[in-house]
């Protein structure tokens, strides 16, 4: 069963200069992540990736398609999937630990039994003797440690990563990514993986889709990671087979970067989705 499924999903926006103006993001997309499945997407600055990412958390209404969460539909937002942001998430005037126990406390879970749930989880990412310690006090890898522990402890059937290392120097960002893939294949979540590094996409996933340059984004190929794992994403980058993988994905990729520069150039000022504003 797929975990989640975007099907023929079209989102367009209006011009907030010019309400009569349209601007489709995303046109006629299909995007499948099967139940234990790593699945990356690739495409272009501004192709719609993170607009796709929102779309599965119910965060933002397509303009037409439809989104299935184990076959259901879902209806507003999805609440078997964690969600890891680009951005800085964390609470700054609440602990590491405080921090991880708010999605626990929202859903009624008592108050001890929270408080272990979240130590747990914070020992699980490297983060012993660091509970008491408050954003501003960690470093960058530490929060995006916390973050990860936070939406992990909620047990989600999906996970959702919008490009959550990027802002990560070279070291600290392949630690995190062998850690993900260490908590993932002990619990073999679904995973939708939202990258702009080609190099990531491949090493982590079991699948990559390669989204075209916008307007009216959509996939232009897909390609099976056959790596054997576990995998270290330093070490599987010197292996021949992931050097011919890269190779076949950029050949797909390399034409809709250039593109995808030249469409940021002249790009609209959007609003609101068509039909939800």
């Amino acid at each position: 069963m797929n975990a989640l499924e975007l099907q023929d999903i079209t989102v367009t926006f209006r011009s907030k200069d010019d309400p009569g103006q349209r601007y489709t993001a995303v046109a006629d997309t299909t995007l499948r992540v099967g139940a234990g499945e790593f699945v990356s997407v690739v495409g272009p600055t501004g192709c719609g990736k993170s607009t796709l990412l929102n779309i599965g958390a119910g965060l933002l209404q397509a303009s037409s398609g439809q989104v299935r969460v184990f076959g259901e539909p879902l209806t507003g937002i999805n609440r078997r999937a964690g969600y890891m942001f680009q951005a800085e998430a964390l609470m700054p005037w609440r602990s590491a630990l405080a921090n991880v126990m708010v999605g626990l406390q929202y859903r009624g879970v008592p108050e001890a039994d929270a408080r272990d749930q979240a130590r747990s989880w914070l020992a699980r990412v490297g983060l012993s003797g660091f509970e008491d310690r408050y954003p501003h006090q960690l470093s960058g890898g530490m929060r995006k440690r916390t973050a990860l522990a936070q939406v992990l402890a909620l047990d989600p059937d999906i996970i959702l990563m919008d490009e959550p290392f990027s802002a990560l120097d070279i070291q600290t960002r392949q630690l995190m990514e062998n850690e993900v893939l260490a908590l993932w294949a002990a619990k073999r979540k679904a995973v939708l993986f939202i990258t702009h590094d080609l190099d990531e996409a491949i090493a982590m996933s079991d699948r990559v889709v390669v989204l075209s340059a916008g307007p009216a984004t959509h996939p232009i190929g897909e390609f099976g990671i056959d790596l054997p794992r576990p995998r270290d994403v330093a070490e599987v980058r010197n292996q021949p087979r992931f050097v011919q993988l890269h190779a076949d994905i950029w050949a797909v990729l390399r034409d809709e970067v250039l593109k995808g520069y030249a469409q940021q150039l002249k790009k609209p000022v959007l609003s609101s989705v068509e039909g939800a504003a």
